[in-house]
């Protein structure tokens, strides 16, 4: 077999569909947030507005945060040297967990690398704890939902559009006594997302 043919006509059909991504070359800097250098593939640069960054509220230009981070690096040095169950758990990370659980009224609090990371991972751990959970989930949620759907082999995930009352009628009418169900949203950002438990025969 011609692997490198392979590959590159798998590359050539996703650049045919517009589908291959160029991630942006951008370098930020402090006091001028959202603004940016971005540095084009030709290698010529131009300045930017980066309205899509997470970082609402500047906080990866606030005095404190970056005083924080300098300590701490100082103090720990950089990196953690591997995961969790390779290396331990960063203390200062699990300072932020038992802070943001207080905030949260919470027992205690998980962190994740990214929102994708914690929707994917969550999902899919619900179908091991939940025998036959069923998720009813919106055809049009984020991909990180629907690949932690997918993920629980052998369950059952029902994807429907919940937008239409007719979805809705499909919801109310899916029975399936004893099994645990619920139902996933993704609204305003896909990160934002909360899940409705429903239990028949309790």
């Amino acid at each position: 077999m011609n692997y490198t043919g392979a590959f590159t006509d798998a590359l050539d059909k996703i650049r045919s569909e517009g589908r291959y991504r160029v991630f942006a070359d951008l370098k930020r800097h402090r006091g001028r947030f959202p603004n940016a250098t971005w540095t084009r593939p030709d290698g010529t640069t131009a300045e930017v507005v980066v309205w899509c960054s997470n970082d609402y509220l500047a906080q990866g230009e606030n005095p404190v945060v970056l005083d924080a981070m300098k300590s701490a690096i100082d103090e720990a040095g950089a990196g953690s040297g591997g995961t969790r169950n390779i290396s331990g758990t960063t203390r200062y990370h699990v300072e932020l967990e038992l802070e943001l659980a207080d905030l949260h009224g919470k027992e205690s609090a998980l962190l994740f690398t990214s929102g994708y990371v914690s929707n994917e991972a969550s999902l899919s751990t619900l179908y091991k704890i939940l025998p036959g959970l069923i998720v009813y989930s919106d055809a049009l949620n984020h991909n990180s939902m629907i690949s932690g759907i997918r993920s629980g082999r052998g369950r059952t995930a029902l994807a429907v559009g919940l937008g239409r009352a007719t979805s809705w009628d499909q919801v109310r009418n899916y029975r399936d006594s004893g099994s645990s169900r619920s139902c996933g949203f993704s609204y305003c950002w896909w990160w934002w997302w909360r899940w409705w438990w429903f239990c028949d025969g309790g």
